[in-house]
């Protein structure tokens, strides 16, 4: 594709001086339909290689008795069995670090962590061949470990690998370290996934300490560890689909054409933008979402609509339905020939709370979101319209023809002009120009007044006060005089 651009870049001035603009329209046409054809029989993207990395406690604890033997002896069992059932799997690597078993409880070593078996394809007899020689006797360095696991995994510069670490331990950090704010970190920095964390042989309140570093599994019980060690796998490795219905205020799927933003809420950072597309029988096409990260769904309308925490049970086909019902904003100003405003009418749109939406033209349409809103016309003076869209319908929003104010003295000094209202209420308009109170505005229809001083009259009693009035489409000529 690039060198097909660079040649075109080089064909195409070569072709407008031999055969001008048909010749060059031609050529066009030609190298987009290429392009377009390249596109459609491009290759498929290559499959992501998913690694999960096995982070083993063997401290001294998981040397206790758990149903009749050794904790540490039942997690190598189903870990090796575990390794087994994978080794077929094609796009899956894994690896193993174990921490705790170099050194004695005794020497509080809290840098006993070390990569036993790095990522491959099909390791799964050096896995289980590890395993037998290791020994459950020292520390719980779980921080420690975690950050080194940062170097376990490969550089992935082309994001093309899901990184999994599943945690497999007894206890909690016993080196004074913060094992979730380090998890946070490297899950921001995008060294791995949400990792999965199984308490085995634990009580409930062992978790609280360890739920915050991702995914929290309790296994009191060997066939819970057992099923909960599967359904972890199952998890990273079945495949997750996710549909989404925007529908209307009666909950009809008939939305579409809104991009979609789904957030890792971790990292705060886009993960997947997609525009909603309905077939011919209104059904939501299937997107492809990894379920091992968390999302906030942003569903761009206007004002966008964000979803935070949105569920997405791994392994199965997910049906989100969000209401989004929108209407249309028209705005249509009145025909003036010339414009007296110089050019089109600025509207901002908010919310009841006054938050802004949105700042747009007369002349132009805008889809939003079903509800009520504050408009807000920037004409001169300004004025704010309460306007309610629906489902489905356009809303027209207009304001009347201005008229003219024309001041035909040709005077320094500070005046002002005020909006007249029923009750003799004066808001401010507009500042005259210091340097000539000679002008022409354009105001809307109202009653008004002039306030005026000359700069060089000697008291404020020499104020000159008018009130006039402005109607659509006609002059309103205006004299004041210096005294």
């Amino acid at each position: 594709m690039l060198s097909a651009l660079r040649t075109s870049a080089c064909i195409l001035p070569t072709l407008i001086r031999r055969g001008g603009r048909l010749l060059f329209i031609s050529a066009l046409a030609l190298l987009l339909h290429s392009f377009a054809a390249r596109a459609q029989n491009a290759p498929p993207e290559k499959p992501k290689v998913t690694r999960i990395l096995f982070l083993l406690d063997a401290s001294g604890s998981m040397m206790a008795p758990w149903e009749g033997q050794p904790r540490w002896e039942v997690a190598k069992r189903l870990l090796a069995k575990m390794a087994d059932s994978l080794n077929a799997y094609p796009n899956l690597e894994l690896g193993l670090r174990v921490y705790g078993h170099q050194s004695l409880n005794s020497e509080q070593n809290c840098e006993d962590s070390r990569l036993e078996v790095p990522f491959a394809p099909k390791n799964a007899a050096a896995i289980k061949a590890k395993l037998k020689t290791l020994k459950a006797q020292g520390n719980t360095p779980i921080t420690y470990s975690l950050g080194q696991s940062a170097n376990d995994f490969p550089i992935d510069k082309e994001k093309t690998s899901r990184n999994v670490l599943l945690l497999i331990t007894d206890g909690i950090e016993s080196c004074g370290g913060d094992p979730c704010a380090t998890s946070l970190a490297l899950q921001r920095k995008r060294i791995f996934l949400k990792p999965f964390i199984i308490g085995i042989g634990a009580q409930k309140e062992f978790g609280k300490a360890l739920e915050c570093m991702g995914r929290y599994y309790n296994a009191a019980e060997v066939h819970t560890f057992r099923t909960v060690l599967n359904d972890v796998i199952a998890q990273t490795l079945a495949k997750t689909t996710v549909a989404v219905n925007l529908t209307d205020e009666a909950g009809r799927a008939v939305e579409s054409n809104v991009n979609m933003t789904f957030i890792n809420n971790v990292t705060g950072q886009p993960e997947y933008n997609y525009v909603h597309y309905r077939d011919a029988q209104g059904k939501a096409d299937v997107l492809d979402i990894d379920a091992l990260q968390s999302y906030d769904l942003v569903i761009n309308t206007v004002p966008a609509v964000r979803l935070e925490n949105v569920v997405i049970k791994p392994g199965k086909p997910n049906v989100l339905t969000y209401k989004t019902p929108q209407g249309l904003l028209a705005l249509q100003g009145p025909a003036l020939s010339p414009n007296p405003y110089g050019g089109p009418v600025q509207a901002v749109v908010r919310t009841p709370a006054g938050a802004t939406v949105l700042s747009l033209p007369f002349g132009s349409k805008q889809k939003l979101l079903a509800g009520n809103y504050e408009v807000e016309l920037l004409t001169l003076p300004r004025s704010v319209q309460r306007i309610s869209v629906r489902q489905g319908l356009t809303t027209t929003l207009t304001y009347a023809a201005p008229g003219t104010l024309n001041i035909t003295s040709d005077l320094k000094g500070h005046g002002s002009i005020y909006q007249v209202g029923p009750d003799d209420a004066q808001t401010w308009v507009y500042n005259l120009p210091e340097t000539s109170s000679k002008l022409n505005l354009a105001l809307q229809p109202g009653t008004y007044r002039l306030v005026f001083r000359t700069a060089s009259s000697t008291g404020s009693k020499f104020t000159d006060v008018r009130n006039f009035t402005i109607r659509s489409a006609q002059t309103t000529s205006l004299g004041i005089f210096g005294r």
